[in-house]
């Protein structure tokens, strides 16, 4: 005898303090150059966006992060009442749990009647990046229509789509538009992460800066080689210590 066992759809319901209404929707699930996690984070902080509500995955790895002095939740969202945006900042990884992740992102937009939700992510460069290049793909011609006047961003005629903006695109009924800057590296990006701030800023007309995000990548790649240098010459001396012993 064979049993069929039917598993029910966990319905993932927001406890949002505020609903605003009509809003545009920034999504970004940490992926590639964690560049989403970067850009909506620096957001968050650059449009002094207030904290409307939070989620966390059970089944996930425990995961939070301190910034100011202050908890940041493993999926935060947050609202900057000036430009009536809402920003879904992620630093829980949503691998295996892509659709759930997703559903969260829907039902803000059901919540909150958005009128666009946007996903951004960094793509795969086989080659080394010194200045990461822009591209968008849309469900939507008004939105194809505006952003393919923007200069220096290119349709992505050519890919494959996985993870949280995968099951965006499929299953979202509002106008959606995803952005993808591209990143060689599987460690923190900011430079690609400010490619898609400036590209936001040309589409939406935020008004940021992300000039603080160029600095902050100078920063980090400076470090990086300063660390990779003293690696180098910690090796150095213990091979000299093993030659010296052998000797």
């Amino acid at each position: 005898m064979i049993y069929h066992i039917i598993k029910k759809e966990v319905k993932i319901v927001l406890e949002l303090s505020k609903k605003p209404k009509g809003v545009r929707i920034i999504e970004g699930f940490p992926g590639l150059g964690v560049v989403a996690t970067i850009a909506t984070g620096f957001l968050v902080d650059h449009l002094k966006c207030e904290k409307i509500g939070s989620y966390y995955f059970e089944d996930a790895q425990p995961t939070l992060s301190i910034h100011d002095c202050k908890l940041i939740p493993p999926v935060g969202i947050y609202y900057n009442k000036q430009s009536n945006l809402v920003i879904v900042h992620a630093i829980t990884p949503a691998i295996g749990i892509e659709w759930r992740a997703a559903n969260i992102v829907l039902d803000l937009c059901k919540q909150l009647q958005a009128k666009e939700l946007i996903s951004i992510e960094g793509i795969g460069s086989a080659e080394e990046v010194q200045e990461s290049k822009a591209f968008f793909f849309t469900t939507d011609q008004k939105c194809y229509a505006k952003i393919k006047k923007i200069p220096g961003v290119e349709c992505l005629r050519e890919g494959i789509i996985i993870g949280v903006t995968s099951a965006l695109l499929l299953k979202s009924k509002i106008p959606t538009t995803s952005f993808y800057a591209d990143t060689h590296s599987k460690l923190p990006d900011s430079r690609a992460a400010a490619k898609i701030i400036e590209t936001l800023d040309k589409y939406i007309g935020l008004k940021v800066d992300y000039k603080p995000l160029l600095q902050q990548a100078e920063q980090f790649e400076t470090k990086l080689k300063t660390i990779y240098q003293q690696a180098a010459k910690t090796k150095d001396i213990q091979e000299k210590k093993e030659l010296s012993y052998l000797g």
